[in-house]
């Protein structure tokens, strides 16, 4: 008998679906402008948890890939191997951790020269050398007397289990309807893109590159993307915006890194809207790999569990995560955030650098809540090495979860935050319920049956 799977739960992944198709209802709801400060009038700070992306890297592949040949023009010339943390990155991590510091100061939940035992603070990175080296750039600025160790599990430059965005699920019924709700979400995007890949055709000047000219690369097409879903790996893609995603990554890298705008535009004047169309593509690439309910309640699961137990530690007073892109965005969307773009951003959803920041806070009563921020620096704070204090702070950005009421003040009770994290750790569970004994023959979703 054929098998269609549904669910009726109203934390069914596939209702979050239909809450992510509503684009435009969700962004009024989410849509606030940065703060500056990360703290909140009347309240104790008792504990922080941050999430965070490595700051910048170098692109992901050297000049002898593709990347290399698909522009007539000489990239940045990095401080760093391809893929690694560079010199300007870690002079950026070192002031967020300064910030921090004196933010933890300024909130009492730090003394002044802070020396923590154990287990009072944590600091834990993916095995790779630029979150590694995030990790201990941050730690430099925020205990640069301490001497605290930066936790690692794996061998050096190997992925952990913990912050790999990998798919430890995967069934034949479960990779079709993971596809068609990839594709309900974000195919109508896809093909918007069609000015963006405009813009980065002509300021990489493809048509005069090597690979174009031998054959290697064509124009940039918004119909070819494919999915791939496989078990032990992240979600992937083939297909133009594969490359489109790793040109545009090298260029706001570079726009970055580079001092002079117009160079790191290979001699384009850009305003900063078309920097922000640039930055699109990789944030849309992201998107489809990483946000769509289906891929984020698995792949973000292991890291779900990490910042719940890291949350209710004893003893506990702050703790460190120090990751990827993909995690911030997969751990977001399993939480069901609320849609947002970042102001004073070029990537609107997790900059180089960003921190998503767990705040817990005593009322004057005792009662506990949680605040969840996006802090980062502006892209006019990166290029210009601005130091960072509580006069000139990074941008605050204040996050919200569907279906979630927040009080007055912006924040979320602590027993209902943690059974929000409850509901979307145990979604794996369910997820899994759902589909590993669906292994019959099953129709093929449609697009709209994907998302009921």
């Amino acid at each position: 008998m054929k098998k269609t799977i549904r669910s009726n739960r109203p934390e069914s992944i596939f209702a979050a679906a239909v809450v992510l198709l509503l684009f435009a209802a969700v962004l009024s709801a989410g849509a606030e402008e940065a703060v500056q400060s990360l703290s909140y009038d009347g309240y104790t700070l008792e504990r922080a948890v941050v999430l965070s992306r490595h700051n910048i890297r170098s692109p992901l592949s050297g000049g002898d890939s593709l990347l290399g040949t698909i522009t007539p023009h000489e990239w940045f010339d990095w401080s760093s191997n391809p893929s690694e943390l560079s010199l300007r990155g870690g002079v950026l991590e070192t002031e967020m951790g300064e910030y921090f510091r004196k933010w933890l100061e300024e909130e009492g939940l730090f003394p002044e020269n802070y020396h923590p035992e154990f287990p009072q603070v944590r600091i834990y990175a993916n095995s790779m050398q630029r979150t590694i080296a995030t990790a201990r750039y941050f730690t430099a600025g925020l205990l640069p007397t301490a001497n605290m160790p930066v936790e690692y599990h794996m061998d050096f430059d190997t992925m952990d289990p913990v912050f790999t965005p990998q798919l430890t699920f995967i069934s034949e019924v479960y990779k079709e309807y993971a596809e068609a709700q990839i594709r309900a979400l974000f195919t109508e995007k896809i093909r918007e893109l069609a000015d963006n890949y405009a813009l980065l055709t002509d300021v990489i000047d493809l048509v005069d590159s090597p690979a174009y000219q031998n054959g290697n690369v064509g124009n940039f097409l918004v119909d070819d993307t494919e999915i791939i879903l496989e078990k032990g790996i992240e979600a992937g893609i083939k297909g133009s915006l594969k490359t489109a995603f790793s040109v545009s990554d090298a260029l706001v890298l570079q726009y970055y890194e580079e001092p002079d705008a117009k160079k790191a535009a290979f001699g384009h004047e850009l305003t900063f809207s078309q920097w922000e169309k640039i930055a699109e593509i990789k944030d849309l690439r992201n998107d489809v790999l990483f946000t769509a309910p289906l891929i984020a309640v698995n792949s973000a699961h292991p890291l779900l569990q990490e910042i719940r137990s890291e949350m209710t530690s004893d003893g506990r007073v702050f703790t460190f995560l120090c990751g990827h892109d993909s995690n911030l965005n997969s751990v977001l969307a399993a939480l069901d955030t609320a849609e947002y773009e970042l102001p004073y951003a070029l990537e609107k959803k997790a900059p180089i650098g960003s921190k998503l920041v767990f705040g817990k806070w005593l009322d004057p009563d005792g009662n506990a809540f949680w605040s969840i921020d996006l802090v980062y620096q502006t892209p006019d704070q990166m290029r210009s090495l601005s130091l960072l204090d509580m006069k000139n702070p990074p941008a605050v950005f204040h996050i919200s979860l569907n279906g979630m009421e927040r009080n007055t003040d912006g924040l979320y009770a602590e027993d209902d935050l943690l059974e929000h994290f409850n509901l979307a750790i145990k979604a794996y569970d369910q997820l899994i319920e759902e589909y590993a004994a669906a292994e019959a023959e099953v129709p093929v979703p449609s697009e709209s049956s994907a998302v009921e």
